[in-house]
């Protein structure tokens, strides 16, 4: 039987807003005081097509360990000096999404700190959640990072003989959100092999399929053996010139949480599209061994805290979230000031595009104590 393609997803978002109309007076009362109970849980202001803003800054509300880092203060000994500005105005704003009183904030501050940065976003024009996503985690680790040196164990040697490798630079957002590929390069004529390494925040996914497939697909796709030929041979240096070459890549290092971007956005030449995949996500037990290389495969399964959905196509859209509350454990969507609870089951939508996975078991993030 053949896969049915999904409908527009615009329909799928008047479906949404309809299951939760808020005509009953009574029902806004009641929603607004069961927030009010509920940390986390704040509306935030659109202020004009920055709806791909707010669904992300609720994404990242979501994530405990960084909503920690910055309510316990621990961010102020880090600040840069002449960098802070955005650090800063973040760390405020999910103060307010956190230990305010409000239904809904307004994430003005914020904006304008990131806006002195890249003033694109400053504009009233509809922006790529991803690539705010990427903007933001550069300006926290700039604003945020200490320098340090690794060590590493020399292959072969006894444990007290190391081999110093190349100073890097750390913060909250290398130690969560950065992991490492590891490339597995393989010359086609001679058979030598080379390996390259590459870090990442954001795994930007293939989808293999236009009507039905899911996450597990898309890792496949990703992961599977490459053949790199014509334009894309690489140097070889046994050979002494450009051979065809397969590369296969897997994950050295595998992050606390993993940010997957569904590349919905397919462009082949002149012509532009949209993908509305229906892509099928677990909302628990994500199991990344198989893509891990075998001597790194030290993290336990990863669960689903967070979701960016996108609805509309290239020219234009509209962008919410879902988030996982980590105080009752309970999902909410996010439609900027809209808020209101979903069951798990609402959870799987064909609009998804940014998926956020944490390996950290759930926890209440613990605010700094007031002396």
């Amino acid at each position: 039987m053949a896969s049915r393609c999904p409908p527009d997803d615009f329909k799928i978002y008047y479906v949404l807003t309809e299951c939760t109309d808020y005509s009953d007076t009574s029902s806004v009362k009641e929603s607004s005081m069961a927030q009010q109970h509920s940390q986390g849980v704040t509306g935030l202001r659109n202020l004009g097509n920055t709806c791909y803003m707010n669904a992300i800054l609720q994404c990242l509300c979501s994530i405990t360990p960084l909503v920690e880092y910055f309510l316990s203060g621990k961010y102020i000994t880090a600040l840069q000096k002449d960098s802070g500005e955005a650090a800063t105005a973040f760390a405020y704003l999910m103060t307010d999404m956190w230990l305010g009183d409000s239904d809904c904030v307004s994430p003005e501050v914020f904006r304008a700190a990131i806006g002195k940065i890249y003033p694109a976003f400053l504009k009233r024009t509809q922006q790529d959640a991803q690539e705010f996503l990427i903007y933001v985690l550069n300006e926290l680790h700039e604003a945020l990072k200490k320098y340090r040196r690794k060590k590493t164990q020399e292959n072969g040697l006894s444990t007290k003989c190391y081999r110093k490798v190349a100073s890097s630079e750390s913060s909250i957002i290398t130690r969560l959100f950065e992991g490492q590929l590891n490339y597995d390069i393989v010359c086609l004529k001679c058979e030598n092999c080379t390996y390259k390494n590459e870090v990442f925040t954001v795994l930007s996914l293939p989808i293999p399929s236009e009507c039905e497939c899911s996450l597990q697909e898309c890792l496949g796709c990703f992961f599977q053996q490459d053949t790199l030929t014509w334009n894309n041979q690489i140097h070889c240096a046994f050979c002494e010139s450009k051979q065809d070459a397969a590369v296969r890549a897997s994950i050295a290092k595998a992050p606390k949480t993993v940010i997957f971007h569904l590349k919905r956005f397919d462009c082949q030449g002149r012509v532009k599209r949209k993908l509305r995949t229906d892509i099928h996500y677990p909302l628990n037990n994500l199991d990344l061994s198989p893509y891990i290389y075998p001597l790194f495969r030290k993290h336990p399964k990863y669960s689903l805290c967070g979701v960016v959905n996108h609805f509309g196509d290239l020219d234009g859209g509209h962008y919410t979230a879902f988030c996982k509350n980590t105080v009752n454990q309970t999902w909410y969507s996010f439609d900027d000031t809209r808020v209101c609870e979903i069951p798990d089951s609402a959870v799987q939508t064909a609009a998804a595009y940014l998926l956020f996975y944490s390996c950290q078991p759930f926890s209440i993030p613990t605010p700094k104590c007031k002396c």
